[in-house]
């Protein structure tokens, strides 16, 4: 079995163990939608988007693996390795957004990806990338405390540095450059990580997406029939309008899927079904809604 085989094989288990859960806790099944290639010929691949839309607990769920082989990485991928640009690539990852109804049950994401580059008469170079964060309508202390405690174990093994490293590289990473805000909590966030070879870069990947279950399901449980009303579902769309500022503006997997000539459904998976806008508007002082942005839109250590 191939290095690209082996972590197919533990995405595809990965994408069934989460939806499993996921629909036991909704108590509705998930839509299945197999696809091969993209939109572009030169891009061969396949991959299977998981949906779950308008439950009972998930207003919008999606769960997507794929693997796709290209000729040239697109510039998203080579940023930080100019060197590869032009390279032919193969990308393996699981990546799911999980939207709930309830207000006061935060959206989360998590990916988990492996990127293989094959440049001209040169050995191929792999890499892993990956993470989760938790992003809060209503912020609550002990649920930022349990996903970045699970986060922490997850990666402690594999050094003491890897969870400030990550930390730090998620507040930074999931940050609205216009708007001068953090998108929620954060959590872990790491890309291009080779050290110590494959096999460790794949346990290290295998941890994260393992740890997603434990990392963010108690919190949903917890907060998924808590009472609300329109005021709350109100700001819940607001601020799902900064959710959608960021993955079209900054996500580098949503420009790395569509610049690659991607399936443009299943990359925007991520959106929310519902989201809303308005202009200069201003929470009141002491409110929940105004606490959010001071006590949880910040960059702090929650462990």
């Amino acid at each position: 079995m191939s290095n690209a085989d082996t972590v197919r094989e533990y995405l595809l288990d990965l994408q069934r163990r989460i939806v499993a859960e996921c629909a036991r806790i909704d108590g509705g099944k998930f839509v299945k939608d197999k696809w091969a290639k993209g939109r572009d010929e030169t891009l061969q691949g396949d991959g299977i988007t998981m949906i779950r839309e308008d439950g009972q607990v998930f207003e919008r769920a999606g769960c997507g693996f794929s693997h796709v082989v290209g000729p040239a990485l697109p510039a998203s991928a080579t940023q930080h390795r100019p060197e590869l640009a032009g390279s032919g690539f193969e990308a393996l990852g699981v990546s799911l957004v999980f939207h709930p109804r309830n207000p006061y049950a935060p959206t989360v994401h998590m990916n988990v990806r492996m990127i293989v580059a094959t440049p001209d008469n040169a050995e191929p170079v792999a890499w892993f990338g990956g993470g989760m964060d938790l992003t809060p309508y209503y912020g609550y202390e002990q649920d930022a405390i349990h996903f970045h405690s699970v986060c922490k174990n997850a990666v402690e093994p594999f050094g003491a540095d890897k969870y400030p490293r990550f930390k730090a590289w998620c507040d930074e990473y999931f940050y609205l450059k216009h708007r001068d805000e953090q998108r929620g909590v954060g959590g872990i966030f790491f890309d291009d990580f080779a050290e110590s070879g494959f096999m460790n870069g794949f346990a290290l990947m295998s941890s994260v997406g393992d740890a997603f279950i434990d990392a963010y399901m108690p919190i949903l449980k917890i907060r998924m029939d808590t009472p609300y009303g329109d005021r709350e579902r109100d700001f819940q769309l607001y601020r799902r309008g900064r959710y959608v500022e960021f993955n079209l503006v900054w996500d580098r997997g949503t420009h790395f899927g569509l610049q690659s000539g991607g399936r443009a459904e299943s990359i925007l998976l991520s959106m929310p079904p519902l989201a809303s806008w308005a202009y200069q508007r201003q929470t009141r002082p002491g409110s929940p809604e105004d606490d959010l942005y001071k006590k949880f839109l910040v960059r702090k250590d929650w462990v």
